[in-house]
């Protein structure tokens, strides 16, 4: 015979149920929190050499593409945008936001902070006007493709 949450034995039976109850509600809420806080993660990007690799021609116009780099157990959210007359890249980390780890999330032309809701426009990034803005990651364009030296992104590791 087992016993539930719900049955009403004596006083001895209704301790233990109740202790059983609230274990029970701990592990699921400890489960939820450790769920919900799990890192984003994203294709891997290549790495050739000292540099993280990406091909401009899989990139679509004013389409932010999103990757995650390991680099000793952390993963290392990136994104690059080809824009009309650059390609740029970012952290997936805002400047002021970093700390809760929660990143951007893309709507229309805009890309928007997770934790306190600031959007910006793609055409804005590249100056990063306020408190709360992607974190710039400087790249460089070689053979049609666009070049991060990996060391750039191991040093930001600690935004995540």
């Amino acid at each position: 015979m087992s016993m539930s949450c719900l049955s009403k034995p004596g006083a001895k039976g209704l301790a233990r149920a109740g202790v059983k109850c609230g274990l029970t509600f701990l592990a699921a809420a400890s489960f939820l929190i450790l769920s919900c806080s799990k890192p984003h993660s994203y294709p891997a990007p290549q790495r050739i050499g000292a540099d993280i690799v990406i091909e401009t021609s899989s990139l679509e116009l004013d389409v932010p593409k999103f990757y995650t780099y390991r680099f000793q157990g952390k993963y290392v959210n990136f994104f690059v945008i080809k824009m009309p007359d650059a390609t740029l890249s970012f952290l997936d980390a805002c400047a002021s936001c970093y700390p809760h780890k929660q990143g951007f999330r893309c709507e229309g032309n805009e890309v928007i902070c997770r934790y306190c809701d600031t959007r910006y426009p793609f055409g804005k990034l590249k100056k990063g006007l306020g408190s709360c803005y992607p974190i710039r990651v400087e790249g460089r364009m070689e053979n049609g493709k666009y070049l991060i030296p990996a060391a750039t992104l191991e040093s930001s590791a600690d935004k995540f």
